[in-house]
């Protein structure tokens, strides 16, 4: 599978040429994120820029870039094992073109293997690396966590907690309410990124067949992980992409509004950037 995208090269250009002060953080559209310091290190966060499995799943916003056009990239992180988080068209180029090292836990190495990414995309075996909550990783001058999170449909899921002089970035992946009150109590987040999406009839994978499905918090269960991380502002994901999934985030201002956390909501689109 090749990737096709309908923005050309002028979003990864803009990476690259960006200079930010502190922490300089892109929405990809889906959950994908780039992350750049001041320090010129640059991570991407399960970047995806697949069209998902019609008509199951229908990617609903454009591809953002060609990952084989990404010259500048330190490591690549992934949260769990899904197609849309860990996905070698999408990530596995960006490691051939700049040998940058690949984080997710053992079920996203699963992906990896049966993908053949050292086979299919001239990636090494050096690149790979396994984490499990509890690591920290040292990438130019960011410091990033690995933490728990509690995704019922993920086999092992996990979050990530950036560490920066100029600020706290924390990326949930498609976590949900649960196992987030020890990350609220041990770091002072200032932007937190969560996966937020309504219930839809989506085809059944054995069956075809329309079913209930929920993949994401709703508008009161990314509040209440809101609470539990005690984010100084909530960054929603994952509303714009999957047909029959998506929604309108600012509704979330009315389901924060008597809430301690978060104390301010930042909504963004794809190909936005927020800064630190």
């Amino acid at each position: 599978m090749t990737v096709d995208s309908d923005w050309d090269d002028w979003l990864l250009r803009a990476v690259e040429d960006a200079d930010p002060d502190g922490l300089a953080i892109w929405y990809l559209g889906c959950n994908g994120f780039v992350v750049k310091t001041s320090g010129d290190t640059t991570v991407f966060v399960d970047p995806y820029l697949g069209i998902g499995d019609p008509p199951r799943t229908v990617r609903m916003v454009p591809v953002p870039f060609d990952p084989s056009e990404v010259t500048e990239a330190d490591a690549v992180l992934g949260t769990h094992e899904h197609t849309d988080h860990v996905h070698g068209p999408s990530q596995a180029p960006i490691l051939a073109s700049t040998g940058a090292d690949y984080y997710t836990t053992d079920s996203g190495h699963d992906v990896v293997k049966e993908e053949a990414w050292v086979d299919n995309w001239s990636v090494t075996d050096d690149q790979l690396h396994e984490v499990t909550e509890g690591d920290s990783l040292e990438i130019g001058d960011l410091t990033v966590h690995v933490e728990p999170a509690n995704d019922p449909d993920a086999e092992h899921p996990v979050s990530y907690v950036f560490e920066h002089e100029s600020g706290t970035f924390f990326h949930g992946g498609d976590a949900r309410p649960g196992d987030f009150e020890a990350v609220g109590d041990a770091y002072d987040i200032d932007l937190g990124v969560l996966a937020f999406g309504t219930v839809g009839m989506i085809p059944d994978s054995d069956t075809g067949e329309p079913k209930r499905t929920k993949w994401y918090n709703d508008e009161n269960m990314i509040i209440e992980a809101a609470n539990e991380l005690q984010l100084d502002t909530l960054l929603p994901s994952h509303w714009d992409m999957w047909k029959g999934m998506t929604t309108e985030p600012t509704v979330l201002h009315n389901h924060a509004n008597s809430f301690d956390y978060p104390a301010s909501l930042e909504i963004a689109e794809i190909g936005d950037r927020v800064d630190l």
